[in-house]
């Protein structure tokens, strides 16, 4: 990601601007609790790839940077709310917010980060770009809300899990790019492309975290590892691990997923279970493909400098390990 976080420096340093000011409030709580996750993102993809994305639909002002900013400010309030409804320990290698501020005020400032991202859209200017803002928050609720629906659900396709990630987590990426391309002027032809990138990228995203999720650490994930596990999500490894195991790990499955009754063993059996059958080679292959759609999305584009780092960004979502 290095030529790409080069490239956009100077106008991620005006989008950290805009984020800053706006997470300002009267009541101390909002921009403590708020600064507290917001800290914790070093890289800030999205908005990154909501200003990439403009710059190589050849955007030559600043229109992108409130729809970048905004775009962070969606996310982190959909990280806020995630993290109550999963009960989780760690997020970006701290701990949650919701451990420390409770979970009332947690909720309520990511409504507050809801609220401030649509006043940031709504001065960017661009009845089209909030459009598709407004849309992605839409959607990624429905993803969030299926995915609970479907949670400990040993009988998911995986036409259904790819239907929920690409909601509650690809869309936003491909609204993000999308948007980025709208406040560029590019031709609609060119903003179904962007959107086309930011989706299978955020399709590979996804599935390299699922894997992450069983075979990195929290030292290096910035959250526990096998978290998906204990809180019986099931996600594409699991899905193939099952499948692959047959009858003979149908009682171990109903136990530890639909009954979610593990032990401290029951993790490192899953982990055993995934290497046999190749699940998590077999999701990142997944993901490898996606990323090379994504960056076919973007051939009729001109070779100039975004590109190539644009690119870079589908092989970094694969190679990662958190």
């Amino acid at each position: 990601m290095d030529a790409l976080l080069e490239l956009a420096g100077p106008d991620m340093a005006a989008v950290d601007a805009l984020i800053r000011a706006h997470m300002d409030s009267p009541v101390p709580v909002i921009p403590a609790l708020a600064d507290h996750l917001i800290a914790g993102s070093a890289k800030r993809l999205r908005p990154l790839l909501t200003v990439g994305a403009a710059r190589l639909a050849g955007a030559q002002d600043d229109a992108c940077l409130k729809l970048a900013a905004a775009v962070e400010f969606i996310h982190t309030a959909t990280l806020l709310h995630d993290d109550v409804v999963d009960s989780s320990e760690l997020r970006r290698g701290r701990v949650a917010a919701h451990l420390i501020w409770g979970a009332p005020s947690s909720v309520l400032v990511g409504d507050f980060l809801f609220a401030r991202a649509f006043e940031l859209m709504v001065g960017a200017g661009s009845m089209p770009a909030l459009e598709v803002l407004a849309r992605a928050s839409r959607v990624i609720s429905e993803g969030e809300v299926l995915q609970l629906t479907r949670s400990h659900d040993l009988d998911l396709t995986q036409e259904v899990y790819i239907e929920i990630i690409g909601a509650k987590t690809a869309e936003l990426f491909a609204a993000a790019a999308e948007a980025g391309a709208i406040s560029a002027g590019a031709s609609p032809e060119r903003c179904r492309a962007l959107r086309k990138f930011g989706q299978d990228l955020g399709l590979a995203f996804q599935l390299v975290d699922d894997a992450l999720d069983y075979s990195g650490d929290a030292g290096t994930l910035g959250k526990n590892a096998g978290d998906d596990f204990r809180e019986g999500k099931v996600t594409l490894p699991l899905l193939y691990a099952m499948a692959r195991t047959g009858a003979a790990e149908r009682d171990f499955w109903v136990r530890t997923v639909d009954r979610r009754e593990q032990t401290d063993a029951d993790f490192e059996r899953v982990r055993g279970l995934m290497a046999e059958t190749r699940a998590l080679d077999d999701t990142l292959a997944l993901a490898a493909r996606y990323a090379e759609t994504a960056k076919a999305a973007l051939a009729d584009f001109p070779s100039n400098s975004w590109r190539p780092a644009l690119e870079d960004l589908a092989d970094f979502s694969v190679r990662r390990k958190a």
